[in-house]
């Protein structure tokens, strides 16, 4: 599995599994609806890891962020790098490393990186369903 360190396994199921966050095992997040400029992404936790979580390391290169959207479910995002931006209907609001940020469900927002920096956020999922909002306004 890629980008997992460690495991410890009880019998024949694995208990506890420690992953680092490794900038070289990041991939691009080409997507054009949900993306603007440069984004990189490793998934730390992904959906065949635990039925009901999901993490991921999240880098927004040089301004970049991702489009207006919502979640069906809470997110959290723990910024662990940079500095950034999260909009929400009530405006911009900065965000820098160290921050934790609740978005609650169906909560139409965006963030990224702030314009020529680099940003990094873990984003913190439940199973649920994001929807890209059309109008980017």
């Amino acid at each position: 599995m890629l980008g997992w360190g460690l495991s410890f396994s009880e019998g024949n199921q694995t208990m506890v599994k420690i992953v680092t966050q490794d900038p070289a095992q990041r991939v691009p997040r080409v997507d054009e609806k949900m993306f603007v400029g440069r984004v990189m992404g490793q998934n730390l936790v992904a959906e065949g890891d635990a039925p009901s979580q999901r993490v991921t390391a999240i880098s927004f290169l040089d301004g970049a962020r991702n489009r207006w959207h919502w979640h069906s479910t809470e997110q959290v995002l723990i910024v662990t790098n940079g500095e950034g931006i999260i909009a929400d209907g009530a405006g911009e609001h900065p965000i820098k490393a160290g921050d934790v940020i609740l978005v609650q469900p169906n909560e139409r927002h965006w963030h990224g990186a702030v314009p020529g920096r680099d940003m990094t956020h873990l984003a913190i999922l439940l199973p649920g369903t994001m929807t890209v909002d059309d109008d980017q306004a």
